[in-house]
């Protein structure tokens, strides 16, 4: 396994400046972030489902990805985003269609799931499942199987699962959209990441890379920041 590059703590470092820290593509200061990166180096090799939990933006695809690469599967890392998938479709996108199963069904497909076999599977939005879907869902876990839509056959696979979620899933169990076995399923490995109000110290660092690359796409000079400027942006909330 591959360690994290996660710069030690030298005698006389000062906490306001902590060592830069980068894990896959994720560039950070901020030491709730270098405890996120150790702990997916600690859950990587295992076979659990993994959950992770955080606002959009904050990276989830990306330590999904991490978790891929170091997990020693040799199967591809498939990623689904299920916000962006009709409910209607998102049952045979996953688990595949025999031909004529439906309307438009016009040749078999053998779906995502197993596209991801040997591999790891992202679902991405997971709390935007439908009640079918979270049972097939449910059943792929318990079982390792996969029923095309229109077959009777099932199909082994291996496949790992990973979850995203920007919505507190134990609430949506409370309310009753969400199965509370699907859940327990899902959230046997946890990555949380923070959002950005939460580490601060990140805010000009990520600034100032984002401001290099636009700069450097678009063959100007990069703009010079007044302090009053970066105290500012500091200081926001970012929502």
């Amino acid at each position: 396994m591959t360690a994290p590059r996660i710069p030690p703590r030298t005698e006389g470092s000062s906490p306001e400046r902590p060592t830069r820290s980068r894990y896959e593509s994720l560039t950070s200061v901020s030491p709730a972030m270098w405890r996120l990166f150790e702990q997916c180096e600690s859950l990587a090799p295992t076979e659990a489902t993994v959950l992770i939990t955080g606002e959009t933006g904050t990276g989830k695809e990306l330590l999904a990805r991490a978790v891929h690469r170091r997990s020693g599967r040799v199967g591809r890392f498939v990623p689904v985003d299920c916000a962006a998938i009709s409910a209607e479709l998102l049952v045979s996108e996953l688990f595949g269609h025999e031909k004529g199963a439906y309307t438009g069904a016009v040749r078999s497909s053998r779906g995502l799931v197993r596209a991801a076999d040997r591999g790891t599977l992202f679902l991405d939005e997971i709390g935007d499942l439908d009640a079918e879907a979270q049972q097939s869902l449910l059943r792929l876990l318990q079982e390792k199987v996969v029923r095309p839509v229109g077959s009777s056959k099932e199909v082994a696979v291996d496949v790992r699962i990973v979850a995203a979620t920007h919505v507190a899933l134990d609430q949506a169990v409370a309310a009753g959209r969400f199965r509370e076995d699907l859940f327990y399923r899902l959230d046997v490995l946890r990555l949380e990441v923070p959002p950005l109000r939460d580490r601060p110290e990140d805010i000009v660092l990520l600034f100032g890379h984002f401001l290099r690359r636009v700069a450097k796409r678009y063959r100007l000079r990069a703009p010079i920041c007044s302090d009053r400027f970066l105290e500012a942006m500091v200081a926001y909330e970012w929502p």
